[in-house]
């Protein structure tokens, strides 16, 4: 069932907050706009936009907390953002990033070159770079083993899922999942992949690199997160608008939520609200999980990653 998108503030959508909880943030990476919205989630409004380069895909932030990590594919640098007040720290030449992730360990920063069909292993204390892998075609986006070893990366041009060792810095396997791979996530020695190209995510197995099942959501079936406490998994389909509640267990559709506008990237707030650019509408949207409820912010054009910074605990 279609839900109504709600006028900005109603309180319909107000989730139980903790009272000393203050400036909660989310950021909006608006990669047709060359900008960065910094959203109050509790007012809904921008407080600012940040300037970038050429095109802002992806973020990610460190380990330690203190960093938020925006990657300007098309201006090839790395904005480091503090946090909790959206101002830019430093900014680091490198090549396309587009994708990246930190190791579960902290050690190294990965980086995904959708452009120049490379895979780049940074030292993540310093960003030495280790390692950098020809990768044909197009990689996307990434998930680790739990363990840190294997690094798994959709590589949206030839269809497959390619498996790289982070400690010999090497290719090990490739194989077919699907037209246009996209998000890839590691749910309990599985691989999901959202198969942009089609209608549905494949569940690998990693072992023996079969295809052992499909989930339907809908066309453009494009990213999968894990919701902070484990009990679902949110996945969007782009061209369908739609996003949909996957049990954790049996991987089956919950629920699916209609959401005009292109659903792409997923934040989740302490409160247990979600947040997701919608790519076609210059909006992002917040929904309650429990109703489905949804209501839609304004930000710039294409709306990609984003990101929500939990509001500091005042005593």
């Amino acid at each position: 069932m279609r839900r109504r998108a709600l006028l900005l503030g109603s309180p319909l959508l107000l989730l139980a907050r903790p009272a000393a909880a203050a400036n909660e943030l989310v950021y909006v990476l608006n990669s047709g706009d060359s900008s960065i919205s910094v959203i109050d989630a509790d007012s809904r409004q921008e407080m600012r936009r940040i300037p970038a380069l050429r095109e802002v895909h992806h973020l990610v932030l460190s380990p330690d907390g203190r960093d938020l990590l925006i990657a300007d594919s098309g201006g090839n640098e790395i904005f480091f953002v503090d946090p909790a007040t959206g101002d830019v720290r430093r900014r680091e030449r490198i090549s396309n990033p587009y994708h990246l992730d930190f190791t579960p360990d902290g050690r190294h920063l990965v980086i995904c070159s959708l452009r120049r069909n490379q895979v780049d292993i940074y030292q993540a204390s310093d960003l030495t770079l280790l390692a950098r892998l020809r990768m044909p075609d197009k990689p996307s986006h990434m998930a680790f083993r739990p363990d840190g070893k294997v690094v798994y990366v959709t590589l949206q041009g030839s269809g497959t899922v390619a498996a790289v060792s982070l400690e010999t810095r090497t290719p090990m396997w490739e194989a077919p999942v699907g037209r246009e791979p996209a998000g890839i996530v590691w749910h309990r020695g599985k691989l999901i992949v959202g198969v942009m190209g089609a209608d549905h995510f494949a569940v690998m197995n990693p072992e023996t690199r079969e295809i052992e099942r499909q989930i339907q959501i809908g066309r453009g079936a494009h990213t999968i997160f894990i919701q902070p406490d484990g009990k679902a998994l949110w996945a969007t389909s782009r061209v369908q608008s739609r996003l949909a509640e996957i049990d954790p267990s049996t991987l089956d559709v919950r629920r699916v939520i209609e959401l005009p506008g292109g659903p792409d990237c997923i934040a989740f707030a302490p409160d247990g609200a979600i947040w997701t650019t919608l790519r076609w509408a210059g909006r992002i949207a917040r929904v309650d999980p429990r109703t489905g409820e949804y209501e839609t912010i304004r930000v710039g054009r294409s709306p990609h990653g984003i990101f929500v910074q939990p509001g500091r605990v005042e005593s």
